[in-house]
């Protein structure tokens, strides 16, 4: 498609993956958009109308882009016969597989997203792709469950994007194997959790059982 009849939202995606190649050498930055829109084959002023929030408009059209392949390669039909924890290690890692060799913008972007007047909107942002994560991996919960799974499976990603940027081994094996901990840890956690959410019924009582065994049923 010529850069010239696209929309602004596809302008935004089609810039954004190129952004954060240009990010790893000139950052988050008007240089970095600049490069960018060269590559692409449009004005440098048009590009900028497509991120008028700067850098974090930026850093947001690329995670929506790496959430998109994540999307389109791994729907729930590929992946909904693995064991649930096996989903959520697949989906993380697709990720992980999606950003090495960017680990520099990545790194640059975690600053960026680091910055006081950012947290509320990188929040939304992590929250926004372990949602995406707990949806391919077949999670309907509509209540309390819904809430605390992407709270955790967020708070685990980015962790572990932070052990990426740094982690120098083969095939990220140790961001690999830190991934894997974790995960085993949020299931404990989900199991635990569904076990103290139980009705009260359907919990053994050493105190309903003293009671029956004192006044038994008549």
């Amino acid at each position: 498609m010529n850069p010239a009849d696209l929309t602004l939202d596809q302008l935004r995606l089609a810039l954004a993956p190129r952004v954060a190649s240009a990010a790893i050498f000139d950052g988050w930055t008007d240089e970095a958009l600049a490069s960018a829109a060269a590559e692409l084959g449009v004005p440098a002023a048009t590009a900028g109308i497509a991120f008028p929030g700067g850098a974090m408009d930026m850093i947001d059209a690329w995670l929506e882009t790496i959430d998109a392949r994540m999307l389109a390669e791994l729907p729930p039909e590929r992946i909904g016969n693995l064991p649930i924890r096996e989903r959520i290690r697949t989906l993380v890692e697709f990720r992980i597989d999606a950003l090495t060799g960017l680990e520099e913008a990545l790194r640059r972007a975690q600053a960026v997203m680091a910055m006081p007047g950012n947290l509320r909107r990188t929040a939304r942002l992590g929250w926004r792709s372990a949602d995406r994560m707990w949806r391919l991996a077949g999670d309907t919960a509509m209540d309390f469950n819904h809430y605390t799974k992407r709270a955790t499976l967020g708070s685990i990603y980015a962790a572990t994007m932070l052990v990426f940027v740094d982690d120098v081994s083969a095939g990220k094996v140790d961001t690999r194997a830190f991934l894997a901990r974790r995960i085993e840890g949020l299931m404990r956690f989900e199991k635990a959790k569904a076990r103290l959410l139980k009705p009260s019924g359907e919990h053994f009582s050493l105190m309903r059982l003293a009671g029956r065994l004192r006044y038994p049923a008549r």
